[in-house]
């Protein structure tokens, strides 16, 4: 029995480990270029006893991204059989095997290395860098409708079955921009040949800056919009936004002047709030209703008050606003007011009253409510930032 212990132990021991790690972090834009290292590992000290070399006889990497819909809200047309089983002396790597869903974006696999050996306590890295497709949809988990994207290195042992290292990333979409986010020309500009490294790196930053700073730009700029806010009875209140155009992370910031109004308003509530819509040919019933989910509500008491402001942050872990073949993601504002129907007079204190005055509320009012939608624009924002609250690490590890 201690031989068999031992025998188990030393299978055990000989393995290779491995570990990718993405540079700058978890979150990218879409066009951006990702990198990430891949070290492979012999753990075993050359001092042991059972320490031996370890071989390998390919590895490569790619992105995928993986599409899951909910079949009690989505109808997709039937696609086939399509194979997602691997034999164990396969050579060609599936990303998307064991996934649920459908593959519905990958880039070329690409080669690390072939036969590689390592010595015991030798490591090796190898650094993977691919642009992120800027054709495909961004990271959403909705309540129909989910795209996953992952980096998947696959590396074999001769004569062993593929093994797979997932690393799961957010990725960020720039759309309904003014201009391409990722203009295509060459630069045109002398460069300076004793900082070619330099201009080597900058040029490759270039386009993110572009993006962000046209982000920037186009999030910046204020143009209050005025609102009467009415209801059959008359008018309620005066409602003032700065602008409708945020990027992830903004503050959005209201105002309200009830001081124009003929009708008293005793509360009134502002969520920020998505809209998951189901394209028409997509919907598993006919006028299928549009998934809302909340992400933030203010709630303020106004009776008597001239003016009033709220404040709705906007998560950094939320997708912006898109559109597929499939869903379309909107966001809006939903106001909720409640209104009395007779006029309310204000409680009275007199001038060099020595007593306390002691003011309670009506004890039964007569109240109308009603809502009001207004559509607003999300975008992202510095992958850099929303890096720092995302569910992902970017690192990942596996033993093979």
């Amino acid at each position: 029995m201690l031989a068999n212990l031992r025998s188990y132990t030393s299978t055990e021991t000989k393995m290779i480990e491995v570990v990718a790690s993405m540079a700058r972090g978890p979150v990218f834009l879409a066009g951006e270029l990702m990198e990430c290292l891949i070290t492979f590992t012999n753990p075993m000290s050359h001092l042991s006893t059972s320490a031996s070399s370890e071989m390998l006889a390919w590895a490569s990497a790619q992105i995928h991204c993986q599409f899951h819909a909910s079949e009690s809200r989505v109808a997709l047309p039937a696609h086939g059989n399509k194979q997602d089983v691997q034999a164990e002396s396969d050579t060609v790597l599936i990303p998307s095997r064991g996934e649920r869903g459908q593959c519905v974006l990958d880039t070329p696999p690409k080669i690390l290395f072939c036969d590689l050996c390592l010595d015991p306590g030798e490591s090796k890295t190898y650094s993977y860098s691919e642009v992120v497709p800027i054709d495909g949809p961004p990271s959403f988990r909705g309540q129909a409708v989910k795209y996953v994207y992952k980096l998947t290195i696959g590396c074999q042992r001769v004569n062993s079955p593929i093994k797979l290292l997932r690393v799961p990333f957010r990725v960020l979409v720039l759309q309904g921009m003014p201009e391409p986010p990722f203009p295509q020309d060459e630069e045109v500009s002398p460069s300076n040949p004793f900082l070619e490294e330099e201009e080597v790196s900058r040029r490759d930053a270039r386009p993110l800056e572009r993006a962000l700073d046209m982000l920037m730009i186009t999030t910046s700029r204020r143009c209050p919009h005025m609102f009467n806010i009415t209801n059959m009875r008359g008018k309620v209140a005066k409602f003032c936004i700065f602008k409708t155009v945020y990027r992830l992370g903004e503050d959005i910031i209201g105002t309200f002047n009830f001081s124009e109004g003929d009708i008293p308003c005793l509360q009134y509530s502002v969520s920020l709030q998505s809209e998951e819509e189901i394209q028409q040919q997509y919907q598993r019933r006919p006028g299928q209703a549009v998934s809302v989910t909340g992400h933030g509500r203010h709630v303020e008491s106004c009776l008597h008050t001239a003016s009033s402001h709220f404040s709705l942050p906007i998560p950094l872990n939320v997708t912006p606003g898109f559109s597929t073949d499939i869903v379309t993601l909107r966001w809006r504002l939903h106001f909720e007011f409640v209104t009395a129907r007779e006029p309310m007079e204000p409680p009275t204190v007199l001038q060099n009253q020595s007593e306390v005055t002691v003011w309670a509320g009506a004890e039964h009012v007569d109240v109308d409510t009603f809502s009001w939608d207004l559509p607003i624009k999300v975008l992202p924002t510095n992958p850099a930032l929303a890096s720092y609250v995302s569910q992902f690490t970017g690192t990942n590890s596996i033993h093979i």
